[in-house]
């Protein structure tokens, strides 16, 4: 005979899930960085310099867009005055040279005035460590503080993180600049440079390699071509809609093509 006792099974003790805690100034979430060996998810990357290569690329696209832009303009024009080649390839190259060297002395100045504010906002952030570093640990915790933390979290982290590197710790947070990073000037104009003579030498080329009678209509087909494609390749970038990029660019390219031609027939036709 089974009793009451014999048919009962044992219940399994339910588990019990820790209390979450305050996190700490060594939690991977607080700080921004992941569990050993866990993914990110969607293959996202999370490297420190991951926007400053996106703003490299995205800045030699759109200097090969002004090299096509502006030198097809400029042969198209000639063309449009001039069948003779020699015009035409010496008005491309002396624009191919002008463009580059314009390049890259606006990107020079830009960027070393951009260094020159980002050394001065560096010094200055070391000179106030040190002479008030109680003030600026003070401060670096108010940061925490903003960004979601709790008061008492955020003074551990800005004390650890001080003690570590107090310099490294401030001007990330207050003026998110790597020291260890700051951009050159002579490679920003390299950079564009070199991206605006590979976009100046594809219309260049189209051009003074072709007949008379497809000249100008080659130029124009390859250069709307390359313009599609550097405006795909810069949505891309920015994350944006490639079809309204690329409509932007060709349109723009067309016209500028198209005005420089007309200039050129009425010019050509005048005998000036």
């Amino acid at each position: 005979m089974i009793t009451m006792a014999d048919d009962q099974t044992p219940i399994p003790p339910v588990p019990t899930e820790p209390v979450p805690t305050d996190p700490t100034p060594t939690d991977p979430g607080l700080l921004g960085a992941a569990p050993a060996g866990a993914v990110p998810h969607g293959a996202e990357p999370h490297g420190g310099g991951l926007s400053q290569r996106l703003n490299w690329l995205r800045a030699g696209v759109l200097g090969a867009n002004d090299g096509i832009v502006s030198t097809a303009a400029l042969v198209v024009g000639v063309a449009g005055a001039t069948a003779e080649r020699g015009p035409i390839l010496t008005a491309g190259i002396a624009g191919l040279v002008a463009g580059a060297v314009s390049m890259a002395l606006g990107e020079y100045v830009s960027v070393s005035s951009q260094r020159d504010s980002e050394r001065a906002l560096l010094d200055k952030e070391r000179a106030e460590l040190a002479t008030s570093p109680e003030e600026e640990l003070e401060e670096l915790a108010a940061l925490y503080v903003a960004k979601g933390a709790s008061p008492q979290t955020a003074r551990r982290l800005a004390e650890e993180l001080t003690a570590k590197d107090a310099f490294a710790a401030h001007v990330d947070v207050e003026l998110g600049i790597d020291p260890d990073a700051l951009t050159s000037p002579w490679q920003a104009a390299l950079s564009s440079a070199v991206a605006f003579t590979i976009g100046s030498i594809l219309p260049l080329l189209a051009m003074v390699l072709s007949g008379p009678a497809l000249r100008i209509p080659l130029t124009f087909a390859t250069v709307l071509v390359a313009l599609a494609i550097t405006g795909a390749v810069s949505a891309r970038l920015g994350s944006a809609r490639v079809g309204p990029a690329v409509l932007r660019l060709v349109l723009g390219g067309s016209l500028a093509m198209t005005a420089t031609y007309l200039i050129g027939r009425l010019l050509g036709a005048s005998g000036l």
